[in-house]
């Protein structure tokens, strides 16, 4: 059995389904839209839904027929994104994408903190413009069937190998850990596990010297790093 095979028995596996995964593309460029089109054309597993050059379009064509991936440009802006991704609780009226869709934001350039806030606000992969064509179509499928997915050029230090021990964590700096990789800020920290701030700083501390991680930052992104495979 071909590679490509084993990608799409394992798609097939993980929905249930032997249809295609449908792919969505948001782009500012419509030449990178028939670009991606073409790409999709010569897969039996993907398959191209629609290209728009617009987010509002985008939610238009989200509503009407739900992509299972949806390729975004990060051009339109961060902050757009963010807003598209999960809109801010004071701003319901700004536009979303269903629940059904995994989004993948792609750019000519990802820094590291981007690309952690597009995956804290609900993105499943992460790409550069720049990445190979069997690098678009794995992101595509990994995310196509539930998993997370982000190149390892999108870290100044790609290296995985070093590996920061979670086992000297008691189970109380475990739970702030898990917080902090989520975005969370110390008085929400302490909101939810009802602790002092002041006892989740100490907490915060001892983490940073058994892992050996400094700034909550650091925290994050090697949390997504540990759970995003290689």
């Amino acid at each position: 059995m071909t590679i490509a095979e084993e990608n799409v028995n394992r798609i097939h596996t993980a929905n249930g389904t032997d249809r295609p995964r449908s792919v969505l593309v948001c782009d500012s460029q419509p030449m990178t839209v028939e670009g991606v089109h073409a790409v999709l054309d010569g897969s039996a597993d993907l398959k191209f839904l629609a290209g728009c050059d617009s987010l509002e379009r985008a939610m238009d064509l989200s509503q009407e027929n739900p992509p299972d991936v949806l390729l975004m440009d990060k051009a339109f802006g961060i902050q757009a994104v963010l807003d598209w991704l999960a809109p801010p609780p004071d701003q319901p009226e700004l536009p979303h994408g269903s629940s059904k869709t995994a989004v993948v934001v792609w750019g000519v350039s990802v820094s590291e903190v981007e690309a952690l806030r597009f995956l804290q606000a609900g993105a499943r992969g992460i790409l550069r413009k720049t990445a190979a064509i069997s690098s678009v179509l794995a992101c595509l499928r990994a995310v196509a069937a539930g998993r997370s997915w982000m190149e390892d050029c999108v870290f100044c230090d790609s290296s995985r190998a070093e590996c920061h021990p979670r086992s000297e964590l008691t189970p109380r700096e475990q739970q702030v850990l898990e917080l902090v990789e989520q975005g969370c800020k110390n008085k929400e920290i302490a909101q939810e596990l009802g602790i002092r701030p002041g006892t989740v700083k100490i907490h915060l501390k001892h983490i940073f010297e058994k892992t050996g991680i400094r700034g909550r930052y650091g925290l994050a992104l090697n949390g997504w790093r540990e759970r995003v495979p290689a």
